[in-house]
Parts: structure tokens; sequence; C-alpha cells
């Protein structure tokens, strides 16, 4: 089994609640990769330096300047203060950007024509990513090994460019990618454990993967000031409607999105919750 978590921005810039999913996520056995965030951060330091955010429909639309404070905030400060806390947790972790390992390339998005604007929109440098762009060899090697990736929203294009990426699809990308990861078995023969899911037709082995969102709400909500009005099941006719009537928007569409994706293409689960309740079922599946 693989686990896939990512939290978002709210998680990071709340020192306390940080803490508390630091300490869960670290005392969660078995293989596991985090993504994280970093939006509130940026948003803040973007401001301080007299710059004005954009967002269109959840994603930041990132100029050459923009670019080099997202890069600040999310590889520098935020993952570095999160590995090191996952560190004092006895937790073994390193933190990664793309471009490190070669571990995630993204294509630089052209321009995309965006519904609600009735426009095409250049959203400057920022990356697309599926999971044909995750180095898959090279995260299992380092989970083989028990070190814990910690993924950032920053990526490369192989051209010597950064590119800042929805950390959502990241972590839908990786959980893709690591859902088919063929490997071998240590032993070097085909055999059915406790630790994989399945014997592929070439002798290798595939992980039951599964991806987890985490964030300041207990799931998906009916209402977003009411935190018991939690969504229980969600499916893609589900998912429609709720867009449709407004009720899924922003940052919550590309997350549903890529989480309907993610399950077509083999993830195992995708459960969207509070990050105080990363280790209990409480939230919302998708189905």
């Amino acid at each position: 089994m693989i686990k896939v978590i990512k939290i978002g921005g709210n998680v990071v810039d709340n020192p306390e609640l940080l803490r508390e999913f630091v300490k869960d996520f670290a005392a969660m056995p078995g293989m596991k990769i985090l993504v994280h965030g970093g939006g509130v951060m940026a948003s803040q330091m973007q401001k301080a330096m007299g710059m004005t955010p954009l967002m269109i429909e959840g994603r930041r639309v990132t100029d050459e300047a923009s670019l080099k404070v997202v890069t600040m905030v999310y590889a520098g400060w935020c993952n570095k203060n999160i590995t090191a806390m996952l560190q004092a947790q006895g937790c073994n972790a390193i933190g990664l950007t793309g471009a490190d390992g070669n571990a995630i390339k993204a294509d630089k998005r052209p321009p995309v024509y965006v519904d609600s604007l009735g426009k095409d929109i250049d959203y400057g440098y920022v990356g697309d990513v599926s999971a044909q762009s995750v180095n898959a060899p090279f995260i299992y090697s380092l989970l083989s090994r028990g070190i814990i990736p910690v993924f950032n929203a920053i990526n490369h294009d192989g051209k010597g460019n950064l590119l800042n990426t929805n950390a959502d699809t990241i972590a839908s990308s990786i959980a893709v990618a690591m859902a088919n990861y063929r490997y071998r078995s240590p032993r070097e023969v085909c055999c059915r454990c406790e630790e994989c899911t399945h014997c592929c037709d070439d002798g290798r082995l595939t992980h039951e993967t599964d991806l987890i969102y985490c964030f300041e709400k207990d799931g998906v909500l009916y209402d977003k000031d009411d935190d018991a009005s939690v969504i229980p099941e969600i499916d893609k006719e589900k998912f429609a409607q709720l867009k449709e009537e407004g009720i899924v928007a922003d940052g919550m569409i590309p997350k549903l999105t890529n989480s309907f994706k993610a399950i077509d293409s083999g993830v195992a689960r995708v459960v969207i919750k509070h990050a105080r309740n990363l280790l209990n079922d409480k939230g919302t599946i998708l189905i």
C-alpha cells in the first residue's frame, strides 16, 4: 500500500494544525508521500511585496516576479519547515521540487479558454503535469529505502525553467503513477504478498494506492459555513450537479476533477477530509 497525502495552504499556514498533522503523518505506517501547498502564505508574501495575487478558477496566474515569490515560499520555507518537523518526529523525510532527481517534469500551459470569463487566459509560468510526467522509479527507490518524499508545487520543464503547478494536480499525478508502477519483488520472483495488490503479466508487482486530500474542512460541504454538512459520497453525476448549483466552486473544482481522473486511472480510493482526521475514516469519499 502506498498513500499519497496532500495538505493545503491553510494547513501549512496554521502552526498548531500543521504540528498535529505532522505528528499523525509520521505515525502512519507503510509507504507514504506528502504533497503540500502554500498558496495562503504565497499570497501574503506577494501582497507584502506590493504584488496583487491573481487567481482564476482556483489556479494562480504566475508571471516572472510571482514565480520567484512562490518558489521561495513553496520550495523554501514551507517545504523545509515541514521536512524538519517530520525529522523531529522520527520520519526520514526529504524535501523535493520536481527538478530534484528529475522527479516531475511539467509542460508550460498554453493560453486556455476560461468559460467563466469567456476568453483565453495566459497563466504565465504555470506547468501542467500528468502521471507520465512523474519519475515513478526514482520515487519508488526512495520509498523502498524508507525515505519519505515531501513535494511542493514547483516543477521543471527539462529546459532549465521552473514552473508553478497546482499541488492537487501533482498529488493526483503522483498517485496514478505509483498505482501503475510495476516493480520487481526483492526475491526476483512473482509472489503474492501482503505488500502488493496483484501480480502483473510480466511478473512484476503493483501497490494499491490511496489518494488523501487534507485541508481545514471536514470534507466537501453542502454549506461551506456549516462544518456539519459534509457530503459523505460523491460520484461523477453528483459532482456535475454540485458544480451547476455552485456548491462546488473555485479550488474545489480542480481537486474533485483530479480525484475522479485518479480513480479512473487506477487509484484505489480518494478521500477528502480535515487534516485532523488523517488517521480516522471521516471525510468525503469519491466513488
